[in-house]
C-alpha cells in the first residue's frame, strides 16, 4: 500500500513531465497496464519503450489531477493531458487511471478515456500500432 507521501510524489513526477522516471521509480518490473479494452502491456521495459516512442512523436504536458482517490492498495486518478503534435496542434485528453499498488509500486493500471477520440497510431509510424487517442483542446 502506498503512503500518501509516496502517492503525492508519483503525481508530482507525472505533473512535471517526468513520464519515463515515473515508470522507472513507481512501477513494478512485472507491471501490467491496459488502455480501455485494449490488450495488456506487460513488463516495465515494454512500458518504458512505449512511453519513449510517444514522447519522441509528441510533446505531452500534464495538468495536476482533478481527483486522486486512495483506498489501501487501490488508487484512482483523474488526469488531463495536452498532447502537441509536430505541426503544433494541441489536443486535450482526459482519462481516469485505476491502479493497484503492491507495496510502494504500481502493479496494475487501467486507463479509461473516450474511445471515440481519433487514434494517433495511424497518423504516426513512431507509435507503431500502439493504441493512443487524442481529443480536441478545450
Amino acid at each position: 500500500m502506498p503512503t500518501r507521501e509516496r502517492l503525492n510524489s508519483f503525481v508530482d513526477t507525472v505533473v512535471t513531465g517526468q513520464f519515463v522516471d515515473a515508470l522507472r521509480d513507481y512501477y513494478h518490473e512485472d507491471a501490467i497496464t491496459r488502455e480501455n479494452n485494449g490488450p495488456d502491456r506487460r513488463g516495465l521495459s515494454t512500458l518504458i519503450a512505449i512511453e519513449k516512442r510517444m514522447l519522441s512523436a509528441f510533446d505531452i504536458r500534464s495538468h495536476p489531477p482533478t481527483r486522486v482517490l486512495h483506498d489501501g492498495d487501490d488508487v484512482a486518478i483523474h488526469w488531463t493531458f495536452d498532447i502537441i503534435d509536430p505541426a503544433g496542434t494541441t489536443r486535450r485528453m482526459e482519462e481516469v487511471a485505476l491502479q493497484r499498488w503492491r507495496g510502494d509500486r504500481i502493479a496494475e493500471e487501467r486507463f479509461f478515456f473516450d474511445p471515440a477520440l481519433p487514434t494517433v497510431a495511424a497518423a504516426s509510424p513512431a507509435i507503431d500500432g500502439d493504441f493512443v487517442t487524442l481529443g480536441d483542446a478545450s
